[in-house]
């Protein structure tokens, strides 16, 4: 398929993402473990996708763990148009319901026909928690909000109350058929009880990851309100992923693509994250790099062993975008900060001087390697204004 018979497929991919990144500013009622604001929905949807990932061996045999993070990447997308509704407030059901559909309508309309069937089916497949897969994707985010307060070192009354009634008699009651040993840590952890060692590791790993929703990016959000930070960054990439894989350069293996894009960044909880065009010299990638490593072994080692090392084999198969799916993986990394800067009169590209010919090398470049109908679309809508503004 040539580019120009692709152009109207991106079109609609493109819109479908750009929209989706209103998801970043749906405020949820649970804060960050250090309590500094509130969560949003995009950051909480890559949480949720990484809680998923960390406690899979608990996963019955039936349940499909790519899947599942499908359905996690997109469960709550339709709050871009109903809104978050808090456990602990009261709602009529029948009207979210309606309001959910009608956003899913809209939302999976964007995207090409049977692009936007199958993700709606995703969606539907998630809320009908018939499946061992939905039901698992559904105990993870039944549970993500009780395990954030109970990593915060700070606890707060009103939040504790709120944990104890959903575990004793709300929605999280339903995930003890389904995650016994993740509902019994939940609890034991909650009351202050003595909890299992591996178990522990997991969720001191995952505890950990909530810090990258503090690490802020060079890239502001579409609407320019603020720069984006790395968590959501993390989701929004893995919708990419998804989104765009039928564009990718060879076939690649989708649901480790998706696994990359959730870790790829974790390492900037200790790391920190350097803009692609503020660390240009050699020595500065170089710092940055043996930075990365060093958050690497300290990050995944605290994870059980050989769990830790499988987490630790795919963001080093993705820093090294030696194999197709890595490849691709880096291409979509690349992709999806562009149009944002554009939306925002140069964001990052004004702050630090950057011509449409380095945004060639640093970007296009990649971004042809592993997606190569992306840069031309990209770039045609990108060059205007650096025509308009680099003369």
């Amino acid at each position: 398929m040539n580019t120009d018979t692709q152009q109207p497929r991106l079109e609609q991919q493109f819109a479908f993402l750009m929209e989706a990144d209103s998801l970043k500013s749906v405020l949820r009622a649970n804060q960050l473990m250090d309590r500094s604001r509130f969560e949003n929905s995009a950051e909480h949807s890559w949480h949720a996708c990484l809680a998923a990932l960390v406690f899979a061996p608990l996963a019955a045999d039936d349940v499909d763990l790519n899947r599942v993070l499908e359905m996690l990447i997109l469960h709550d997308l339709v709050e871009i148009d109903a809104g978050d509704h808090p456990i602990h407030i009261s709602h009529d059901p029948a009207s979210v319901a309606a309001l959910e559909a009608a956003a899913a309508d809209r939302l999976y309309g964007l995207l090409p026909m049977e692009q936007g069937a199958a993700f709606r089916a995703t969606w539907e497949e998630f809320e009908a928690m018939q499946t061992p897969t939905a039901r698992y994707a559904k105990a993870i985010d039944f549970l993500a909000p009780a395990l954030q307060c109970i990593g915060a070192p700070e606890q707060l009354d009103e939040e504790r109350g709120i944990v104890a009634r959903n575990l004793s008699e709300g929605r999280a009651t339903k995930t003890k058929a389904i995650l016994p040993d993740l509902y019994a840590f939940t609890k034991a952890a909650f009351e202050g009880s003595a909890t299992d060692p591996v178990m522990q590791a997991r969720f001191a790993f995952w505890c950990e990851a909530d810090r990258l929703k503090l690490v802020l990016r060079a890239t502001p959000i579409l609407d320019g309100s603020r720069p984006e930070n790395s968590g959501e960054h993390s989701w929004h990439v893995m919708l990419y992923a998804l989104t765009l894989f039928t564009h990718a350069h060879a076939e690649i293996d989708l649901g480790r693509a998706i696994q990359m894009m959730l870790l790829h960044d974790i390492v900037e909880v200790d790391a920190g994250d350097t803009p692609i065009h503020g660390a240009v010299t050699p020595e500065a990638q170089a710092a940055q790099e043996a930075a990365e490593i060093e958050a690497a072994d300290r990050l995944f080692g605290l994870l059980p062993d050989g769990e830790g090392a499988a987490l630790r084999r795919i963001w080093d198969e993705f820093e090294a975008a030696q194999t197709p799916t890595a490849i691709y993986a880096k291409s979509i990394d690349r992709a999806q900060p562009v149009l944002h800067n554009l939306a925002n009169d140069g964001g990052s590209w004004r702050a630090y001087d950057v011509t449409l010919e380095q945004l060639e090398t640093r970007v296009g470049l990649k971004v042809t390697r592993g997606a190569p109908a992306l840069w031309p679309f990209i770039r045609a809508q990108v060059a205007p204004w650096f025509t308009a503004n680099c003369a």
